[in-house]
């Protein structure tokens, strides 16, 4: 293709520069996939853990429900995570406020359109801050992961789902990332239940908040919350907390 551009230039090859090259340079000259973003948005409602699913309103698989996600936008994204956070805040009305890239998968049969890649997301959003936008948007609703395990969902989006609940339940074992799925402001006995969710089994109290407080990874509000009659204070995460690991696996 170079070789046939040089000719129909009448430029040497060995003369021609780079832009030269990049001016005649025509990027519809070679097959493109489809290249999009999908993300797994997990939030934590009603003592369980849920995820964000979207009802398609086009074909292919119309009427099927899947992940949140979209084709990159040229004009208005400058990376990956431009296409994530523009999608999730169209579906969300806000911004997630973690995100972490998991997968790119890829492949001839993953979409009807023909060869596509998608870049895939895992975030985690409290649900107090998007409850308003999803509940106005019938297209859009939260599923618990005991719901959406028995559903069938548009294209591959099943196992990229799976791949994001594995690897959010690892990273429950070595660190507090889970938190971000939690309110601005939560007890200790919320953030250990949503590590609890995760992994399948209980977790020693002792053995949990001893690790919270030798890293120092939340800040106490002052505030309180009454649990079960008594008062429990109230925490919020601190900025470090996304990207701090445990030495250990937590214990249980």
């Amino acid at each position: 293709m170079i070789s046939s551009l040089v000719i129909n230039l009448g430029l040497n090859a060995n003369t021609m520069n780079e832009k030269d090259f990049l001016e005649n340079y025509n990027r519809n000259d070679y097959l493109s996939p489809l290249i999009s973003v999908d993300t797994v948005l997990f939030t934590y409602h009603e003592n369980t853990l849920k995820v964000l699913l979207v009802e398609r309103a086009n074909h292919p698989e119309k009427g099927k429900w899947g992940l949140p996600g979209g084709f990159i936008d040229e004009s208005c994204d400058n990376t990956l995570e431009d296409t994530v956070l523009r999608k999730l805040k169209e579906k969300t009305g806000v911004i997630p406020p973690y995100i972490e890239q998991l997968c790119t998968v890829g492949g001839q049969q993953r979409d009807k359109r023909g060869w596509s890649v998608t870049v895939c997301y895992t975030a985690l959003i409290a649900h107090q801050s998007c409850e308003a936008h999803i509940d106005s948007v019938d297209s859009v609703r939260w599923v618990s992961i005991d719901e959406i395990e028995s559903m069938s969902l548009a294209f591959d989006h099943r196992e990229l789902y799976q791949q994001a609940h594995e690897r959010l339940r690892q990273k429950s074992l070595y660190s507090i990332v889970p938190g971000f799925a939690l309110p601005d402001v939560f007890t200790l006995s919320e953030l250990q239940h949503v590590h609890e969710v995760l992994i399948g089994k209980s977790i020693q109290n002792k053995s949990f908040r001893r690790r919270l407080e030798q890293a120092d990874l939340l800040i106490d509000t002052g505030e309180k919350r009454h649990e079960r009659g008594r008062p429990a204070n109230l925490y919020r995460l601190k900025s470090q907390s996304a990207d701090y690991r445990f030495i250990r696996n937590l214990e249980f």
